[in-house]
């Protein structure tokens, strides 16, 4: 099903906003989700969200914290395979992309979004963490960056209490860095790549170890 992805489409739909009350309350059915830093989110303008990745929900928790801007996520392919996700997924902005590299489809699609003033939501280190804490940061979203050059806003999710059930959830959005700041003007190689997501992930953490913000 995620081949048939149209990524010749980009555009931001009225189900989305009417969807959100939905969202809402399923996050609120969840979990005490605190939001910290909405003003940090810029109002307009094209940038990447960058946020580190606990549970499969993080997505729309995340996006619920953002009232006025639309959130377009990458999401693994292999979740299209079921029709009512390709669906869902779809019409709340989420697009397919085959993990591991190569996928210069969604790489282009990722790049336009940014390009065109929208926020592309991507988890830095491509997976879930084991043990809560922010892992290591692939090059992907150096990349894009590259190749946008996009402003990062980075987020983190954290929970002391391993996602259980109707506990404390905080979305910590941090001040944005500038594109200047990450080292990517100009000619660059890996070495300047692999900085510049190391330290998208570094400014991830400082958000992670401040915990709940209380």
């Amino acid at each position: 099903m995620a081949d048939k992805f149209d990524y010749s489409k980009l555009k931001e739909g009225k189900t989305y906003d009417v969807l959100r009350p939905v969202g809402r309350l399923v996050t609120r059915c969840a979990w005490k989700v605190n939001y910290v830093g909405q003003e940090n989110i810029p109002e307009k303008g094209g940038l990447i969200l960058a946020c580190n990745h606990l549970h499969a929900m993080d997505p729309l928790v995340v996006a619920m914290g953002m009232p006025n801007r639309q959130l377009h996520f990458m999401a693994k392919k292999e979740l299209y395979d079921n029709w009512i996700i390709n669906k869902l997924f779809t019409i709340v902005n989420a697009f397919p992309i085959v993990r591991g590299g190569g996928d210069k489809s969604a790489f282009n699609y990722a790049v336009r979004i940014v390009k065109e003033g929208y926020v592309l939501g991507i988890f830095p280190e491509g997976t879930r963490s084991k043990t809560g804490e922010p892992g290591t940061a692939k090059s992907g979203v150096a990349l894009i960056a590259k190749e946008a050059q996009a402003d990062i806003l980075p987020v983190c999710v954290y929970s002391g209490d391993n996602l259980k059930k109707h506990t404390k959830y905080t979305v910590h959005f941090g001040k944005v860095i500038s594109y200047a700041a990450l080292g990517l003007e100009g000619e660059v190689g890996k070495t300047e790549i692999k900085n510049a997501a190391q330290e998208i992930m570094a400014q991830i953490r400082v958000l992670w170890e401040e915990g709940h913000c209380e």
